[in-house]
């Protein structure tokens, strides 16, 4: 698997054990189709729930209200300029 968003397939599984979406006694031994097709279709949910929360963070910065800033709009031009690249940074990520 691919990382999804900075996690790897391991830390995918502790997480789904905690949260009880997963046995404890899943190891990478063979396992059932069942199993394998569970495991995926979880790694695929972390990957969208990932997607939607990378978005979600990247529009907060496309968001911020700079009118409030000093009157100085070279300031601002830099301001907003900064948060588009950490928004368009954020978005990155999720193409890794």
């Amino acid at each position: 698997m691919t990382e999804v968003f900075n996690m790897n397939k391991e830390e995918i599984i502790k997480l789904a054990r905690e949260v009880g979406l997963l046995p404890d006694n899943l190891h990478p031994a063979p396992q059932t189709h069942h199993m394998a097709q569970k495991q995926k279709n979880l790694e695929r949910f972390a990957a969208l729930v990932a997607a939607h929360e990378r978005e979600a963070c990247a529009n907060l910065l496309l968001n911020v209200d700079l009118s409030s800033m000093d009157a100085d709009h070279r300031l601002q031009r830099w301001t907003a300029t900064v948060l588009l690249n950490f928004s368009d940074a954020i978005r990155a990520r999720g193409e890794r």
